[in-house]
């Protein structure tokens, strides 16, 4: 399984979550040598339009929906999760999105913001990504979601606001909270899409 290093993520905490549940894991920026692998995790942290800009630098946009387009499995996790809608909305200022969802990544309109801490993540029943999970906490750190209906999509409330907390679609799974960081419920969700693929 190869983690895409451009730049934007928090890589070494994504790999050992991921070689905990029994991947073999290979961080890399070259695309060539990411291409060997399996299956595909887009980490991400920071701005929506630093992340879109760090991937358009090494070819990252391009190479994830051709990654996609080839029917291979794809993983998102928080910024990484929102570079694959269809833009980000920062200031007023839309910057396009990788395009692989439909929906638009924008400030929470919540009282408190950034959101910060635990929150239970309401999954259909019939969610693979879910399968065995039902009322666990998972960890989210962030100020931007997509806050419309996404086909495949589970959700988390802050302060009333609704957002999309996950997305399970045509092989690609993303997660607006950190499963790495999100204790055992995190490692089951992970070990649950490596059964996946």
């Amino acid at each position: 399984m190869g983690i895409l290093d451009y730049g934007s993520g928090n890589l070494h905490s994504a790999a050992k979550a991921f070689e905990h549940v029994g991947a073999q894991v290979l961080v890399s920026s070259r695309l060539e040598e990411l291409g060997t692998c399996e299956a595909l995790v887009v980490p991400g942290v920071g701005a929506f339009s630093e992340c879109m800009r760090n991937l358009n630098q090494v070819g990252g946009v391009d190479y994830i929906r051709g990654w996609v387009a080839k029917q291979r499995p794809l993983f998102g996790i928080c910024v990484g999760h929102q570079v694959l809608f269809t833009s980000g909305l920062e200031n007023g200022t839309p910057t396009p999105g990788v395009g692989l969802f439909d929906g638009v990544v924008s400030k929470l309109v919540a009282r408190r913001v950034p959101h910060m801490g635990w929150n239970i993540v309401d999954a259909n029943q019939s969610s693979q990504l879910f399968d065995g999970l039902g009322g666990e906490r998972f960890y989210f750190v962030h100020s931007y979601a997509v806050q419309q209906g996404v086909m495949g999509a589970a959700y988390a409330t802050h302060d009333g606001v609704r957002f999309v907390a996950a997305v399970e679609h045509a092989g690609v799974a993303s997660t607006q909270f950190h499963p790495e960081k999100s204790g055992q419920a995190g490692l089951q969700l992970l070990e649950n899409w490596l059964r996946l693929i």
